[in-house]
């Protein structure tokens, strides 16, 4: 386990906060045309796609206790070590933490069970879509039936993990699985033991790990069970993936562009433990994560970032204020809208999403507060070796997701599409 504590605030510095702003008026976020192909038909993979950095992954799946520890708990995510950390973010062959971690002979699962035969069905899949809803959070928001081609229907998987709570509740409200356990175009997969009490961590899960999941799969498309699926998910990977030759693609954030923001916003609204922020915060500040200064440019890991027709390589090639110039072309690639995500499962994509999970299992739920630090740390390590990631705006993700809000006491279920 990393050592949270190993820091001190006379080492690293005081975090200094401003006072958070005042609150602003509501700002109106409105879709973006997205210039889809009309048809799936004769939609073909381009040649040579693939063809992005190349090294072999694996996991590490089960821990012994050691010996110097007469008191072991397992963990999903593992006990990884600061150093174990440092060398994971190495874009090389190598074994590394990435959940489903299991204690040794004679402990208890340590989470995020599933039925044989979903795993079965899961090991079919080679393009997945999917989503989860825990803790009856939300309710069951089934794709535009009427945006997916007939093809996608039967090629595609749309998985909905649900745990036993929220598929009681959703049955409770009519939403109940058919004999094939479907619920319109979703596929439900019932997970027993949760491994974290922090709902929002468990779906962190699903979320980042489907290459762990859905071990065959060479896309997915991860979708927040706050929004509506409204454009066929192959589409969506010509689009975001094939046709920008990227291997990762999300959204930057709709208001906010850097992770000094996004703390402040967290703490002002009571998003996490402040001290837990703080805590995640202070450590990144001293592994070099730096707020950006306009008059150095060249700041080894800037906090605001400028991405330039959305390939990576180009990310500070020129400083901001070039950037500002060219302000029709840019996305601020420092704080994501992580509720929609397009992935290659390519080596570099896979590593960043165990990096990105481990940091989640590490700190806080708030994965916005830890995409630019694990992004940047591995950019910085792999000299050479680039990470192809599309960080599209924010207008084009509402265009083909549409957006609700969570559950509460008295809202009402809404209808199938």
């Amino acid at each position: 386990m990393v050592n949270q504590g190993i820091f001190s605030s006379n080492e690293i510095g005081e975090l200094e906060f401003s006072r958070p702003p005042r609150a602003k008026s509501r700002k109106h976020h409105v879709p973006c045309e997205v210039r889809f192909l009309e048809s799936v038909d004769d939609l073909v993979e381009p040649e040579n796609y693939m063809k992005f950095v190349q090294f072999s992954l694996t996991y590490i799946t089960k821990e012994e206790i050691p010996d110097e520890n007469n008191i072991f708990k397992p963990q999903f995510g593992g006990h990884q070590t600061l150093k174990q950390r440092e060398n994971s973010y190495y874009a090389r062959n190598q074994t590394l933490h990435c959940g489903f971690v299991k204690g040794p002979e004679g402990f208890p699962s340590t989470g995020f069970d599933l039925h044989e035969k979903d795993k079965e069905y899961m090991a079919t899949c080679k393009v997945v879509v999917s989503s989860c809803i825990f803790g009856s959070s939300d309710f069951l928001r089934r794709p535009t039936k009427s945006k997916i081609h007939t093809y996608s229907k039967k090629n595609v998987c749309l998985v909905m993990f649900l745990d036993e709570l929220t598929l009681a509740k959703l049955s409770s409200e009519g939403q109940i699985p058919d004999d094939n356990g479907y619920i319109g175009l979703w596929r439900i997969i019932v997970v027993k033991n949760l491994p974290y009490a922090d709902m929002r961590k468990t779906g962190k899960i699903p979320k980042f790990l489907s290459h762990r999941l859905f071990q065959s799969a060479r896309y997915s498309i991860w979708i927040d069970s706050k929004m509506r699926l409204q454009a066929d998910p192959l589409l969506i990977l010509e689009y975001f993936l094939w046709r920008k030759r990227s291997e990762y693609a999300i959204s930057n954030h709709y208001d906010r562009h850097c992770v000094w923001e996004e703390v402040l916003q967290n703490k002002r609204l009571n998003k996490y433990n402040h001290s837990a922020i703080d805590e995640q915060f202070r450590f990144y500040q001293s592994d070099g994560l730096m707020k950006f200064n306009e008059s150095d440019p060249s700041s080894p890991l800037p906090s605001c970032l400028c991405h330039f027709h959305v390939l990576v390589e180009q990310i500070l090639s020129f400083p901001l204020s070039s950037c500002d110039r060219f302000c029709h072309y840019c996305v601020f690639a420092d704080v994501p809208e992580g509720s929609f995500i397009v992935r290659a499962h390519t080596p570099m994509s896979n590593l960043f999403s165990c990096l990105w999970f481990n940091e989640v299992n590490q700190f806080t739920s708030r994965d916005q507060l830890s995409f630019a630090y694990t992004f940047l740390k591995l950019r910085r390590m792999n000299p050479g070796k680039s990470f192809f990631l599309n960080m599209f705006k924010d207008c084009e993700r509402r265009a083909i997701a549409k957006l609700f809000h969570h559950r509460t006491e008295d809202s009402h279920p809404p209808p199938a599409s």
